[in-house]
């Protein structure tokens, strides 16, 4: 049995995200473009003698318990495998949170990850990603990380080719947005075509290896809803253009915006405006990383 495990669990962008209707059971039909970005929360996992699973984290208005997605991963697997020995989860967070970048779903599927390493259960990739949709709907993405096409309520995933790498410029401003809000007031049938996003589009983009491409057909159908509310996101996306981004989009439920940019020496330069100079009112969280991807590690 493992001792201690250090782990990184990597943030997500929504490169497209349309919604495609609503299910009887209340869930949405979605289609989108996840990618995995360079920001991670740390997690150190330890086994103890005695049971239970005891979790710190440094931001002291997140919950301890089993309202947490770290103890309910860790207790799903430790409930089946009838594990005896407990727990220690320490977790740092630096992904924004609340703020449609899946933090604490990819807290999630590095606990899963970890318990299966550490207690030695033998479980595949796929039987973890079956396990952690029990968790919530981004947790088997946050498991397989990278670019990829989700479907269904999120849990149909198909691996895509690595996005051509560029730097990501990503701002929080100081509002938390609820997830359940926004599905609730999207009317798809008040909207129109124009208003769904290109997925096709973006997924001709990402096989052709084109980053402008991928950036001319950015689109979230959830801006209609979360932007009417919160106006302060579009004010964000049209800095970063006007900073020199060649797109800028709301990531999930949004309220976190990114801007992609076509160099290091642009996309720094927007940076410091946002995070020290003349726009730096508009977010709370400012930060500049770039795409993480299996095989095209971000540092």
């Amino acid at each position: 049995m493992a001792r201690h495990l250090a782990l990184k669990a990597y943030g997500k962008i929504n490169l497209g995200l349309d919604v495609l209707k609503r299910r009887e059971d209340g869930y949405h039909e979605v289609r989108m473009i996840m990618q995995t970005v360079g920001i991670f929360d740390r997690l150190d996992l330890e086994p103890k003698p005695e049971p239970g699973i005891s979790v710190e984290c440094n931001l002291y208005y997140l919950p301890t318990n089993e309202n947490n997605l770290v103890y309910r991963a860790a207790k799903l697997l430790m409930d089946e495998f009838d594990i005896k020995e407990g727990l220690s989860i320490r977790l740092k967070k630096f992904i924004p949170v609340a703020a449609g970048m899946a933090g604490g779903s990819s807290d999630a599927a590095a606990v899963l990850f970890g318990v299966n390493r550490i207690f030695r259960l033998g479980l595949s990739m796929e039987e973890l990603m079956e396990r952690g949709v029990k968790i919530g709907a981004d947790v088997p993405y946050c498991l397989m990380r990278g670019t990829a096409l989700s479907e269904g309520i999120g849990e149909i995933l198909t691996p895509l080719p690595p996005v051509p790498q560029c730097p990501v410029l990503i701002a929080k401003p100081s509002i938390n947005v609820s997830t359940k809000f926004v599905y609730e007031n999207l009317h798809l049938d008040q909207l129109s075509p124009a208003d769904h996003p290109n997925i096709d589009g973006i997924l001709t983009a990402i096989r052709d290896g084109q980053i402008s491409g991928i950036a001319e057909n950015l689109g979230n159908i959830l801006e209609t809803v979360t932007i009417k509310e919160y106006p302060i996101i579009q004010e964000i996306k049209d800095t970063m253009l006007r900073y020199g981004a060649i797109g800028s989009l709301m990531s999930g439920s949004g309220p976190t915006v990114f801007g992609l940019f076509p160099d290091q020496e642009t996309a720094t330069t927007a940076y410091e405006h946002m995070r020290f100079g003349e726009s730096s009112n508009l977010a709370k969280q400012v930060y500049l990383t770039n795409f993480y991807n299996l095989n095209q590690k971000s540092s």
